[in-house]
């Protein structure tokens, strides 16, 4: 079969040029149009997208914006997804480059501010801190590149794919889960929102949203009574047991809840339920232990992994790739994930 080394031999020109012709970018005059085309229809060149981006040694770079992991253990899963993709498919020319960023809107837009200055082929980020994302990523699309967002969604920004739960379900399932086993007439739900620094992210909003509709215009939820409290971090001794007299159920809109449960625990607080966000080992513990009920796994690993995927099939196999890709509501509760 022919090769674009040879089309380039056969038409006088330059790899480069077909390369150009072939996929129909860049400026190529209109006579090294017809030469190319001329010599692809009379040997029927198929294009093998693969092959040819090895034979021009293309190299794609991809930029990673994602929070620190020091202190943020679920913020280490995205990146060993995203390293086993970068090693999967890195004979391919793919090459990756982190943008970390603490876990405050003041250090994300300075991360973003470099990478407006960059030059890369493709985009993972973690848009965690709406308002600022959608004001970078307005000023990054003007970049023409495909964006991958991770953990957070923000639409109407062109060339971007979203990988990730859908937030407002995960909440509505958080509803139903909570519910479970409270007959009680009058029943007392706390939803507790704990971060580094109180911020209204997209993904936690949408979660006590969903969470809020469960119980919409349902007659049996009518005597229900919900209180919310917020709790920074590492400011753990703004958690009293006044906070829990009379609780019946506990709801945590992202991945600490092990920081209530600790509570629970270690002040014999008995006969609450408590659902929250994924697998990190201390709620794994709880989990374990019977103090936390049920754990929601939206698998941050896979996301990073499938973040590298879709960027290869776009960037390196230039094939379309879905515009949401809704990662599985998985519930864990002891029984099924197994004691360590």
């Amino acid at each position: 079969m022919i090769t674009i080394k040879k089309i380039a031999q056969l038409a006088n020109v330059s790899t480069g040029t077909v390369d150009r012709v072939i996929h129909n970018r860049g400026q190529v005059t209109q006579e090294n149009i017809d030469k190319v085309n001329k010599i692809i229809e009379k040997y029927d060149y198929k294009i093998n997208i693969h092959a040819s981006n090895l034979a021009l040694n293309k190299k794609f770079k991809i930029a990673v914006c994602i929070p620190k992991n020091n202190q943020l253990e679920y913020w280490k899963l995205p990146i060993i997804g995203i390293q086993r993709g970068a090693e999967e498919y890195k004979n391919s020319g793919i090459s990756i480059d982190y943008f970390y960023y603490d876990y405050n809107s003041l250090s994300f837009m300075k991360t973003c501010g470099k990478l407006l200055k960059a030059e890369f082929d493709g985009l993972i980020i973690a848009p965690i801190f709406h308002n600022e994302s959608l004001f970078f990523l307005n000023e990054f699309k003007k970049k023409n590149i495909p964006i991958i967002l991770i953990d957070s969604n923000i639409e109407n920004i062109p060339n971007r794919t979203y990988i990730g739960q859908d937030a407002y379900q995960a909440g509505v399932l958080s509803g139903k889960l909570i519910s479970i086993g409270l007959t009680n007439k009058k029943v007392n739900l706390l939803i507790v929102k704990i971060n580094k620094e109180i911020d209204d992210t997209s993904i936690y909003l949408q979660r006590i949203k969903g969470f809020y509709s469960y119980f919409e215009n349902k007659i049996e939820y009518k005597n229900y009574k919900f209180n919310e409290v917020n709790i920074e971090q590492f400011s753990k001794g703004k958690i009293t047991k006044q906070m829990f007299e009379g609780i019946d159920a506990i709801f945590v809109p992202n991945s600490r809840a092990y920081i209530i449960a600790e509570f629970v625990m270690k002040n014999n607080i008995k006969g609450v339920n408590i659902v929250g966000y994924d697998l990190l080992e201390k709620n794994i513990e709880y989990l374990n232990n019977g103090v936390i009920n049920f754990l929601i796994n939206q698998n941050p690993e896979h996301q990073g992994y499938l973040g590298v995927c879709n960027l290869y099939k776009k960037l390196v196999l230039k094939e379309e790739i879905n515009i949401e890709n809704y990662m599985p509501l998985e519930i864990i509760v002891k029984e099924n994930y197994g004691i360590k």
